[in-house]
């Protein structure tokens, strides 16, 4: 276990992208729903940078391993920068992701499209059970469709549009979203201090 990285998560759909993303990791990835026993914290940060800090302190803690955590908010600018911090709760504590894109469609009924301009955000944190701690942070810019689009991805995905065709995040292959996402530079950003950690293969 002592070659194990934790990813403080029960989302299956997280651990699957962050494999996806960095498959250079010379140990094994373990969600933190493989420890009996293991709880989610509470996500009731004031900041992305709070709740990524708290989940990956509290997994590492409960584990005695490295873990690491990430929290992501979406950032539209006509609604002033929500839902931010809370996007995985914008439609409530228990909203599905349809609930939640349902909420942001209705949010901005009547915005043109070259009002809705948006960015995802991820910050990620790796903590080791002693306390020690360094993040990163990745921004992805785009807009907010009119209507959902798109197969792949999960969460805001299917309404988040990138690039000059305007094709959402969930219309992109795994490769194509995971070279391009906010989680991707985020993650790629703590890469060289994970090798450091866990040298070798």
């Amino acid at each position: 276990m002592e070659r194990t990285l934790v990813i403080a998560t029960f989302n299956r759909h997280k651990l699957e992208e962050i494999s996806a993303i960095l498959p250079e990791l010379p140990f094994a990835l373990k969600p933190l729903s493989d420890f009996p026993g293991a709880e989610a914290p509470e996500e009731d940060g004031g900041t992305l940078l709070d709740n990524a800090l708290k989940k990956a302190l509290a997994a590492a803690r409960f584990t005695g391993l490295w873990a690491v955590a990430d929290d992501t908010g979406l950032e539209v600018d006509a609604l002033g920068g929500a839902p931010g911090v809370r996007s995985a709760r914008y439609a409530g504590e228990k909203a599905s992701y349809r609930e939640n894109n349902a909420l942001l469609l209705s949010s901005l009924a009547g915005v043109p499209p070259g009002k809705r301009s948006a960015r995802f955000v991820c910050v990620t944190a790796l903590a080791s059970a002693s306390g020690r701690v360094l993040t990163s942070r990745g921004v992805l810019e785009g807009a907010i469709a009119t209507e959902a689009s798109g197969s792949n991805g999960f969460g805001y995905d299917p309404l988040f549009l990138i690039g000059a065709g305007r094709v959402t995040l969930a219309s992109l292959s795994e490769g194509e979203k995971n070279s391009v996402s906010h989680r991707a530079l985020a993650l790629r950003g703590l890469l060289p201090e994970l090798l450091r950690i866990f040298p070798g293969g």
